[in-house]
């Protein structure tokens, strides 16, 4: 062989060698992680399923695990509805029961829970309301299957267990059933989650080691979904073009998957098939072509969530070509700077970025954006390859409600005792009913007044140690009719609806007087037997907004009595349900005449009108009561108006009594709705009757520019309508941003007077902020000026101090009442005025928040 031969022959076999052993190494790679529990069960089986390469083994044969059996059965079904085999079976179980699995190796654990109602002569499966829970955390509570658009259940959790076993409880609830089609229980690596996480709330200590997680979205994004047989650790990844919040915003893209070069992350992370596809920008038809990708997801409000994106570099063809900005934007706001070339110093090489945010009550809804850094001219891409979003447990346990592990077993062992007592009280009551009517008629007891002493329609709320069960009046009042009319007469606390009431008003909750959907349930216009018009407010026993939102709400309203303030007619706590019912508000929430619908678009004199009403409302709160009440949720879909298009402040769930006169402020947990918040209230978690002040601002920017609080599509100045707003007041150039409809309608010193209010309000300290009533006085002062076409220069009428405008100014232009006096303090007419209100509160599509 000649040298030159002998060289080619090297080189040859060099290449082979080259190539064998990056296939070696991806498949050692593949390979590398064997979990050390591996429990795959199909429960209520006979024999062996298996499923996408994966063998389930019967329950009844599975080693080291043990079957509490209390009161369990099997189902099974050949139906070809079933999804895959391992639906065809089922254990059914009418006790609490349990599965115990032996655990070698601590550590995190994914829990896998198939749920299908299999087609049973003997039972019925699909009304069954599933708790699940595990030694120290809730994952299932009273879920509905029937509330499902798909027949089938699939949920995916991540488990650190700490002992050598995992009990997994079943446990009937209602005295319905409970059954499971299929368990996993499967060791993952120690290092697939980073803790602490690299982006978290500002000022918090934050660890995942004794939270559970529930997984709620993982997308490949750009690319096709990607089942368990795909995936080292047995996960799904769904494509997500569904949960884009404009398709034509992206295009996906792609590259040969074995040109992934891992480095030092693994394929535990993810597969290779996620980081090879990707959305990148696209020519989106926006004015500026600086704008964003965002993917809108709909999440359960009031949990921390943990998010993951995963980046690869498939677009460019060297270093330093792609540097861009991610956003996440919920109950937390974040942004960091993505720079892959800085990360991994190579291209096609994956790396991830994780979050921990939190989502509160009303904005139920976590945005995920990408978009060119705006500071970066000659850079103008982004992209994405991977996203995973999962929730925490709370401080309960739970990941599904608001009851501990020992609640909800104290609730099962209380319903048993209750229902006890109440076949008893029935049998010996029946008893004592013919007993007393033998005597009755026996003894020929003379004639007696036939009138009937009748419950009387306004019964006063246990709000205290009440759970969700019929109100009864109390022995005081049963013993005396006329001392119960005059207690009941003086409570105004609300009438008491019977079930069968509510249902009759709203044709048994007809989807056609569907009034909409809000954090607390469904709103339904509906009409007394009298021919009044009420919403009624369903409550969802899935919703987190619960007992104390709805304790809350009544309170509140009970207390408060004012003609810019909602009214509540009565409530319905029976069959477990919480139920309250307003008067009918004929023109709805503020937000539907502002952006989002084809309304008539509103004048500037009426958005100035609706804005005092609303400032009234919020007035009162703050100074009428005998302690101030801070509303915590102040946003236009909660200021309702009547017919008149008179404005109400309304949805009082959230509300929170104000600081003592020796206090400054309330320490409490950070509540109400992103775009809205407080910063200074979410940074330090203290609540003060400013809170609501910066809440209102943003409504006032609301109502000027005819835009939501928040819109992620736009370019990233623009995003926050607060922050965009005040760039263009502190320039003096508001009127380049206000409705288009305003134009040449709007007086400048109207315009003006509204503009230093609403940036006064919007002041990043409480202690710069104006008080609700200052606010309100300027509100009447910008209404005057748009009255009386500026008699007065504009420049003389303004001031920098809101609270110190002489008053002497703006009595030339009201002679016949004093503004002032009505803004500081509640007048007369407010207080009597005892006409009920109309009041739905939250009526909003989720993506509008």
């Amino acid at each position: 062989m000649t040298m030159m031969g002998f060289v080619k022959w090297v080189s040859v076999v060099s290449l082979v060698l080259v190539v064998f052993l990056d296939d070696f190494t991806s498949i050692v790679s593949d390979a590398a992680f064997t979990p050390a529990d591996n429990y795959l069960i199909a429960c209520g089986a006979s024999q062996n399923v298996t499923v996408d390469g994966r063998t389930f083994v019967p329950d009844a044969h599975a080693p080291s695990l043990l079957i509490t059996d209390q009161g369990t059965s099997v189902v099974s079904s050949s139906n070809s509805a079933a999804p895959s085999p391992i639906y065809q079976t089922a254990r059914v179980f009418s006790k609490p029961s349990s599965y115990r699995f032996g655990i070698s190796q601590g550590g995190r654990h994914w829990v896998r829970l198939y749920f299908f109602p299999v087609p049973s002569s003997a039972y019925s499966l699909n009304s069954t309301s599933l708790t699940v829970v595990t030694e120290d955390f809730v994952l299932l509570d009273n879920y509905t299957l029937k509330n499902q658009s798909h027949p089938f259940l699939f949920k995916e959790y991540l488990i650190n267990v700490t002992s050598d076993h995992l009990t997994i409880v079943f446990v009937p609830t209602n005295g319905s059933l409970s059954f499971v089609n299929a368990i996993e229980v499967v060791s993952v690596p120690d290092d697939l989650i980073s803790d602490p996480p690299s982006q978290v709330p500002d000022g918090i200590l934050f660890s995942l080691t004794n939270l559970a997680m529930e997984t709620v979205y993982r997308l490949n994004v750009g690319g096709p979904r990607i089942t368990s047989i795909n995936d080292t650790l047995g996960r799904t990844w769904e494509n997500d073009r569904a949960y884009l919040f404009s398709n034509n915003s992206a295009n996906p893209v792609f590259v040969d998957p074995s040109s992934i070069n891992y480095g030092t992350l693994t394929r535990e992370i993810a597969p290779n098939s996620v980081y090879a596809y990707a959305e990148a920008m696209a020519n989106s038809n926006v004015a500026n072509v600086i704008y964003n990708i965002t993917w809108s997801l709909p999440v359960d409000p009031n949990f921390l969530y943990f998010i993951r994106l995963h980046f690869c570099d498939i677009i460019s063809t060297a270093l330093n070509q792609l540097i861009f900005n991610a956003y996440v934007t919920s109950g937390s706001n974040f942004m960091v700077n993505v720079d892959p070339s800085k990360k991994t110093n190579e291209l096609m090489r994956p790396f991830y970025i994780d979050f921990v945010t939190n989502v509160s009550f009303s904005s139920a809804l976590i945005n995920v954006s990408i978009g060119p850094d705006p500071t970066i001219e000659d850079i103008k891409n982004a992209t994405l390859n991977g996203l995973e979003v999962l929730k925490l447990s709370n401080d309960a346990g739970s990941l599904d409600g608001l009851l501990s592990v020992r609640k909800i077993y104290s609730a099962s062992e209380s319903k048993k005792k209750k229902t006890t007592i109440v076949v008893l009280g029935v049998i010996v009551g029946g008893l004592a009913s013919v007993l007393l009517l033998a005597v009755y008629y026996c003894c020929f007891v003379g004639p007696r007044s036939k009138s009937r002493r009748r419950a009387h329609p306004w019964l006063p709320l246990q709000l205290y140690g009440h759970s969700h069960t019929i109100s009864k009046v109390s022995t005081t009042s049963q013993k005396s009719g006329t001392a119960s009319c005059i207690s009941l007469a003086n409570s105004s606390l609300g009438r008491l609806f019977t079930f069968q009431e509510i249902m009759d008003a709203t044709n048994k909750f007809d989807e056609a007087l569907l009034l909409g959907v809000g954090g607390f349930g469904k709103v339904y216009k509906g009409t007394l037997d009298d021919g009044t018009r009420v919403a009624v407010k369903r409550g969802n026993p899935r919703s987190e907004q619960g007992l104390n939102e709805f304790q809350t709400e009544i309170q509140m309203l009970s207390k408060l009595r004012h003609r810019h303030l909602v009214s509540l007619i009565g409530y319905c706590d029976e069959r477990s349900e919480m139920i309250l019912v307003y008067e009918y508000m004929a023109n709805g929430p503020l937000r539907s005449h502002l952006y989002g619908s084809d309304l008539p678009p509103l004048l500037w004199k009426q958005r100035l009108e609706i804005c005092i009403g609303a400032a009234r409302g919020l007035h009162y709160l703050h100074t009428g009561a005998t302690q101030s009440i801070i509303h915590r949720d102040v946003k236009t879909t909660n200021i309702l108006l009547d017919e008149n298009f008179v404005a109400k402040v309304a949805d009082f769930g959230l509300s929170k009594t104000g600081p003592a006169l020796d206090q400054t402020h309330v320490s409490t947990a950070v509540k109400g709705s992103f775009g809205y918040l407080d910063p200074e209230y979410f940074r330090r978690q203290q609540l003060t009757e400013k809170s609501d002040v910066y809440s209102f601002g943003v409504v006032l920017m609301e109502v000027l520019c005819s835009r939501p609080a928040l819109n992620p599509v736009l370019p990233r100045e623009q995003v926050n309508i607060a922050e965009w707003a005040m760039m263009w007041q502190k320039k003096g150039m508001l009127d380049q941003i206000m409705d288009p409809g305003l134009i040449g309608r709007v007086n400048p010193a109207s315009l003006k007077k509204f503009g230093e209010t609403a940036e006064k309000c919007l002041a990043e300290h409480g202690v710069d902020r104006p008080t609700i009533g200052d606010v309100l006085w300027n509100l009447e002062y910008a209404l005057q000026l748009q009255e009386t076409s500026a008699l007065v220069d504009p420049d003389d009428n303004s001031t920098n101090h809101i609270a110190d405008i002489p008053i002497s100014q703006f009595q030339q232009f009201d002679n016949s009442t004093s503004m002032v006096d009505e803004a500081r303090s509640v007048t007369d007419d407010d207080l009597e005025d005892a006409t009920t209100s109309a009041v739905f509160s939250q009526l909003v599509n989720p993506k509008g928040r």
